[in-house]
C-alpha cells in the first residue's frame, strides 16, 4: 500500500489548470502543423497560421490560449493500492482548481446555481470523474472545457436497427449543426454504447486521448478514419470560413449496451482541446 497526501493532488491540479490554459499539448501541436501543411484553401491556411501564432504568443507571454478558460473537468484514475490521506479528495481537487484559477489569473466562469447564476468567483466546483484501477499510482487528467463547443454537443438515443449508418449520421449531424460555433478545426469525441450517461462520459474521455492515437478495435479505428474524412469534406473549415480542415481528429470509445438501445454521444471540442496529464 502506497500513501499519498491529498495535498499532492491539490498542488498538481493547480499547476495543471495553469499549464492546460497556456500551453497546447504536444499531440495538438503536431496535428496543427500537419493541418496547416495540408490545407488547400488559402483562407483556411491563413486562419490555421493565425491560430498557431496565437498559441505561440499565449505560451511565450503567459496569456490564456482562449479567453474562455473553461469549466475544469478532472479525471482521477486511482490505483487500488493507493491510500489517500490528509483530507477529503474532492475538497483537495477543488482547492487545486481554485488556486489554479485564482493564482493563475484565469477567467472564472462557474456559477453556483444553473438558474440563479451567481458566480463562485474561483471556478469551482470542478466536474470530477473517479475510477479505481490496478496499481499504486494516481493518474490525473485536467481538461478545461469551454462552452462554445460544449453547447454544440449532443446525445442520440438510437434504435439498434439504426446500426452503424445511424451512428455515422448522428455524428455528422452534430458536427454540421455545430458549424462555426464550435471554433473549428474541432476535435470530436464520441461515445457509443452503455447507457444515456455512460456514452456521454465516454465521449468526454475520448477528447483526452492523444489525437494521433486511434482505437485498438479495428472497426472503431476504421470508423474514426472514415468520419474524419467525411467531416473534413463538409467544407466548414477553419473558423467556419471554408476549407478542408474542419476537424483534427475523431476519437471514439465504445462499451457494451442493452439489447434495446444504441446510445451515441458526441462531445465536440474547439481547436485547442486543452488537456494536461500527470501521474503521481
Amino acid at each position: 500500500m502506497r500513501t499519498v497526501d491529498v495535498a499532492t493532488l491539490t498542488q498538481n491540479i493547480k499547476e495543471m489548470c495553469i499549464e492546460a490554459n497556456h500551453f497546447l499539448s504536444e499531440d495538438m501541436k503536431t496535428a496543427f502543423t500537419k493541418a496547416e501543411q495540408q490545407e488547400k484553401a488559402p483562407l483556411g491556411k491563413q486562419i490555421l497560421q493565425q491560430l498557431q501564432q496565437n498559441m505561440d504568443i499565449a505560451g511565450k507571454d503567459m496569456i490564456p490560449i482562449c479567453q474562455d478558460t473553461g469549466m475544469a473537468v478532472v479525471f482521477l484514475e486511482v490505483g487500488q493500492d493507493v491510500h489517500l490521506t490528509g483530507g477529503n479528495v474532492e475538497d483537495a481537487v477543488n482547492e487545486g482548481v481554485r488556486q489554479g484559477y485564482v493564482d493563475g489569473y484565469l477567467r472564472k466562469s462557474v456559477v453556483k446555481d444553473p438558474i440563479y447564476r451567481e458566480n463562485t468567483k474561483d471556478n469551482t466546483p470542478a466536474i470530477i470523474h473517479y475510477s479505481i484501477v490496478p496499481g499504486d499510482r494516481v493518474r490525473i487528467t485536467v481538461a478545461p472545457k469551454g462552452f462554445g463547443s460544449e453547447n454544440m454537443s449532443r446525445v442520440f438515443m438510437l434504435k439498434p436497427a439504426d446500426g452503424v449508418e445511424g451512428v455515422k449520421n448522428a455524428i455528422l449531424t452534430a458536427v454540421k449543426d455545430a458549424g462555426p460555433n464550435a471554433c473549428p478545426p474541432m476535435v470530436v469525441g464520441v461515445g457509443i454504447g452503455g447507457t444515456f450517461e455512460k456514452c456521454a462520459l465516454m465521449a468526454k474521455k475520448a477528447l483526452t486521448r492523444p489525437v494521433d492515437e486511434h482505437s485498438e478495435i479495428p472497426y472503431v479505428r476504421e470508423l474514426e478514419e472514415e468520419l474524419l474524412e467525411k467531416i473534413n469534406k463538409t467544407g466548414i473549415g477553419p473558423g467556419g470560413l471554408g476549407g478542408s480542415t474542419t476537424a483534427l481528429a475523431v476519437n471514439i470509445n465504445t462499451y457494451p449496451t442493452h439489447i434495446a438501445g444504441l446510445p451515441v454521444a458526441v462531445n465536440i471540442c474547439c481547436h485547442v482541446n486543452r488537456h494536461a496529464v500527470r501521474e503521481i
